[in-house]
């Protein structure tokens, strides 16, 4: 291997031993100052992860940049590899994939750890089941309880067979379709993973698979396949679309340039509208309007928030966000806004706190059987930091006062990045620092959190460090 390459399985091993060392407290208190500067948030993990999944499957090699290098998307780069596809990256961060084609993929020597990641794990479900062989998905005790049987029954529709825990859960071995069958699947619940999984089941099935979803969901899957050259179309359903692709193409390798992160972005937005005097400017951010949920909600609160160089990069709307600490008010968050910002109600819920009023989230199911029952262990961050919170079915209740919480607790992550980050992210404006049980699995999607928060921060007392 020439030198200026860097083996995906080396970097994915030093990142799991990492995670495998003893819980890391972290503590988060008021900065010195206000939040400033100009930052850029690690890229994209959902699109990062399907850059390697279509990359593998394409012929040709496809060039990556921005690729996000959490240990989730690592996790996916080591799967493709066992897979048969060649990953490496170059010294300068730019990765190349070189494809086997649709259709092309081989047995894998051993299981397939896909450690923290749902999105890893449900969308190679779905490549794996129309591949005729043998294969196994496994990952950390996190994601070991998640429910996999969402995608599991639409992918048997294929002729695959699954042998699966209670509940349908990890690990799951998976026996491919010796001849796959193409799909035609509508959602019980609007699910990007879901949807995806059946897309990529039906690349390997001929003739057209179609999909469902009740509400439109994040639309990365049909932006890169198209950018891959496949076939896909896309209607309107209803409340919701009806996706179609065409079975068995040949995938093109296509070079992909990762945004940045908008569900990671969120973090530090939430921050500078909170700590006084804060203007932050956040380079680079994926503006795709299935992901803004979270931007249109906070402009709805009153934040001044605002895009500026706004430009399409690999088939992604991209802007920079200009971000000026605001008071905000509570507001009334729809149902049908959750597939916009499924992973952004937990800092919302910070916003939430320090506002003037209720906010209430509704429709927030699917925050049960994310990283861990985000739903329960929001109200749960905030209840124990002196915040007035309910839980009211499937809707999340937080009473502001205009002014930050009193804080001064220790939150409990359950292995859950976001939680972390936003519990950290609260610890910045509460009166007494907010402390987190463990901050390792931070690194899932946001390497480098800490060092970003601290430099926006600027000289003195870091506002994050060790507890």
């Amino acid at each position: 291997m020439p030198p200026d390459r860097v083996p995906v399985k080396r970097t994915t091993a030093m990142l799991s031993a990492a995670a495998m060392e003893g819980p890391r407290p972290l503590l988060a208190r008021r900065p010195s100052g206000p939040l400033s500067g100009s930052i850029q948030v690690p890229g994209d993990k959902s699109i990062s992860h399907r850059a390697l999944m279509f990359g593998s499957l394409a012929v040709g090699e496809t060039h990556i940049t921005g690729l996000l290098e959490g240990e989730d998307v690592l996790r996916t780069a080591d799967a493709m590899r066992s897979l048969g596809a060649t990953v490496a990256r170059d010294a300068d961060g730019l990765w190349r994939v070189a494809g086997r084609g649709v259709g092309g993929l081989c047995e894998p020597a051993d299981v397939l750890d896909m450690g923290n990641s749902g999105t890893a794990a449900r969308l190679l479900a779905g490549i794996l089941a129309s591949h005729p062989f043998f294969a196994v998905l496994t990952g950390d005790a996190s994601l070991r309880r998640r429910p996999m049987q969402r995608v599991i029954e639409p992918l048997r529709g294929c002729g695959a067979r699954f042998a699966a825990r209670e509940g349908g859960r990890l690990p799951l071995a998976i026996e491919g379709a010796a001849a796959a069958l193409p799909l035609d699947y509508r959602l019980p619940v609007a699910s990007a993973q879901v949807k995806s999984a059946v897309l990529l089941c039906g690349l390997n099935a001929p003739g057209v698979t179609a999909v469902e979803e009740p509400q439109p969901t994040r639309d990365h899957s049909e932006n890169m396949l198209r950018h891959f050259g496949a076939e896909v179309w896309v209607e309107a359903a209803g409340a919701g679309r009806m996706i179609r692709l065409r079975g068995q193409p040949e995938l093109r390798a296509a070079d992909v340039v990762v945004p940045g992160d908008p569900s990671s972005a969120a973090f530090p937005l939430v921050a500078a509208l909170l700590v006084p005097d804060s203007r932050l400017r956040i380079n680079g951010v994926g503006l795709n309007p299935l992901r803004t949920g979270l931007f249109a909600t906070l402009n709805e609160m009153g934040a001044r928030l605002s895009v500026e160089n706004e430009r399409v990069a690999g088939g992604e709307r991209v802007g920079d966000l200009i971000v000026v600490q605001s008071a905000l008010r509570g507001v009334d968050v729809p149902p049908e806004r959750v597939p916009s910002m499924v992973d952004e109600f937990p800092v919302l819920a910070v916003a939430a706190a320090c506002a003037q009023g209720q906010t209430r989230m509704r429709g927030l199911h699917e925050l049960r059987v994310k990283e861990s029952d985000r739903l329960t262990a929001t109200a749960a961050m905030l209840a124990g930091n002196g915040v007035q919170v309910e839980v009211s079915g499937d809707d999340l209740i937080v009473h502001g006062k205009g002014a930050p919480p009193v804080g001064g607790g220790v939150v409990a992550t359950h292995m859950d990045h976001r939680l972390a980050m936003s519990a950290l992210v609260l610890g910045l404006v509460t009166d007494q620092p907010v402390g987190i049980d463990d901050a390792r699995f931070i690194d899932t999607s946001f390497p480098g959190f800490v060092a970003l928060m601290n430099g926006a921060a600027g000289e003195g007392t870091p506002a994050l460090l060790a507890a």
